[in-house]
């Protein structure tokens, strides 16, 4: 069975979800407020999304990243047009959101409100620490899940392994092949 089941939260996933501690999740289930169950033969709480929605909405708090079941991407690249047009690109696709950022400040900035799914960062950008970035994210809690896609235009295959022993989760060759980077994100969302 998937754990990861976004349809039925545990406790410490409503917590995180609302910015509270995992013992007011408990208070707000013990005293009826946040419908749920146990599990059987233990105090374990579960807790279905759609009752956490409704929760959330009768005590206006905001539920964007539970509604949306759409792929948060950022898009890292100090080439303004080619960042853009690839993010114009993956617009098309109605489960994507796309955010770009033309500098490390800036991708920072983005991803702490966005909470991206995937990140691809240009390797090749002029004025972008791209491998600073990169263990950035996998030093933070917040973007333990977040996917990391090197983008490197040209690069060789033999070439391709160094950079993801760098802690990349794949890498990007051909930033003209829209359909592989869809793929790519696809297959790297798939596991989230």
């Amino acid at each position: 069975m998937n754990n990861k089941r976004k349809d039925i939260l545990t406790t410490g996933q409503v917590a995180h979800i609302c910015k509270v501690a995992p013992r007011t999740v408990t208070k707000w289930f013990d005293s009826g407020q946040l419908k749920g169950y146990r599990i059987p033969g233990g105090r374990d709480r579960r807790i279905p999304a759609s009752e956490l929605i409704r929760f959330m909405k009768s005590h206006n708090m905001p539920t964007d990243h539970l509604e949306q079941d759409n792929i948060r991407i950022l898009i890292v690249d100090s080439d303004w047009e080619l960042a853009n047009n690839t993010a114009a690109e993956l617009r098309k696709i109605p489960t994507f959101n796309v955010e770009t950022a033309s500098s490390g400040f800036d991708a920072g900035l983005i991803a702490q409100k966005l909470e991206p799914h995937v990140i691809i960062i240009n390797l090749m950008a002029a004025s972008i620490d791209a491998d600073h970035i990169c263990s950035n994210i996998r030093n933070s809690q917040e973007l333990q899940t977040t996917k990391v896609i090197a983008f490197a235009e040209g690069l060789k295959e033999n070439e391709i392994g160094a950079v993801l022993k760098k802690g990349y989760d794949s890498c990007l060759t051909d930033s003209s092949d829209i359909s592989e980077i869809i793929k790519t994100i696809n297959q790297a969302t798939a596991i989230i």
